[in-house]
């Protein structure tokens, strides 16, 4: 008898480890990672409006910015070949759960409110709230932007959008949707500053001669920027984990970073 239980447990252990590694099996061939090492493409959302980060080129019509360097080189490690899929602000959650794309990298701040319908990596810059505006503006100093009759434009879906809005108090917050940005707003005067982060800022008042930036006396709104990926695909997070893990120390974060003027805000 007791021969017969031994053998009835061993077979019923055996069974349940077969569905145990069945149960992993699946879940290796149900990733991204699988599907995109066999399909040897590997497709990315991006913003193509984001100074530093993903912005195309109007004279070349190519993705220039960190995350567009940054896509090139995860393409790489996956031998993979680049497709990029326009995105936004306003559409990446969906755009991702509805499979357009296998990861979002374009400086996606990482919150809790979007962490309950994507999942976000490792943090790979950290930045805060710019304001930018025109040398020649009524807005000199921060305390000058909370004002009746101030026009304050923000990105439609921005992280930046969801906090101005409950921080101003006086000031109107305008939302700008693609293909429209702020930053074409505030060229044509339509408002009084725009609302942005550290790519941006210097950005702008790179390229303007006319802008410049304005920082509050404290930090707002500390976010770190991470790649976004669907949710319950752990094997896929774990992958992009490791993949800014890597770029951290081998240098290519930091060797992008500086290419883009984004050095100082590097996740550490």
């Amino acid at each position: 008898m007791g021969v017969m239980r031994l053998l009835g447990a061993l077979a019923l252990a055996g069974t349940f480890g077969l569905m145990a590694a069945t149960g992993v099996d699946a879940q290796q061939t149900q990733s991204r990672l699988f599907e995109v090492t066999k399909s040897k493409k590997l497709r990315v959302c991006q913003f193509p409006l984001y100074y530093s980060i993903s912005f195309r080129n109007p004279k070349t019509g190519k993705i220039e910015g960190i995350d567009a360097d940054l896509a090139e080189e995860l393409a790489k490690e996956l031998d993979a070949k680049l497709e990029i899929v326009e995105s936004s602000f306003g559409s990446f959650i969906a755009d991702l759960q509805s499979g357009k794309c296998e990861i979002g990298m374009f400086g996606v701040g990482a919150t809790l409110k979007r962490a309950q319908a994507v999942e976000f990596s490792h943090p790979y810059l950290i930045t805060n709230i710019y304001a930018v505006t025109r040398k020649d503006s009524k807005i000199k100093k921060w305390e000058d932007m909370d004002q009746k009759g101030v026009k304050a434009a923000v990105s439609l879906g921005s992280y930046i959008e969801t906090f101005m809005k409950g921080y101003l108090k006086n000031a109107e917050v305008v939302s700008v949707a693609p293909p429209n940005t702020r930053e074409a707003e505030l060229v044509a005067q339509r408002v009084d500053v725009i609302m942005t982060d550290f790519p941006t800022a210097i950005k702008v008042t790179d390229e303007f001669d006319w802008a410049t930036y304005i920082l509050p006396a404290e930090k707002l709104a500390i976010t770190p920027y991470a790649y976004v990926v669907p949710p319950g695909d752990q094997i896929w997070l774990n992958y992009i984990d490791l993949f800014v893990d890597t770029i951290k120390l081998d240098g290519r974060l930091l060797k992008y970073a500086k290419k883009h003027k984004l050095d100082p805000i590097v996740a550490p």
